[in-house]
């Protein structure tokens, strides 16, 4: 895998909305090895998950509370 894939794959890990757009800095690419941007995809990835997880969690929470409002 090269560099340019590898801040692909983060660009699209820290996108929030699917219709923003974000550039990083190609000269960024100097500055970092392989194996850290890796680690950073990998990082972005466990913490989206995480997010993921805890929304899912809370929406579940709130569906919950909602069903029992209505019984």
């Amino acid at each position: 895998m090269e560099k340019e894939e590898l801040i692909e794959e983060i660009k699209v890990l820290i996108l929030t909305n699917k219709e923003e757009s974000i550039e990083i800095n190609p000269k960024f690419l100097q500055y970092f090895e392989l194996e850290e941007l890796i680690e950073i995809r990998d990082n972005l990835i466990i913490k989206k998950d995480k997010i993921r997880e805890s929304t899912f969690d809370y929406l579940d929470e709130l569906y919950e509370k909602t069903k029992e409002d209505s019984i």
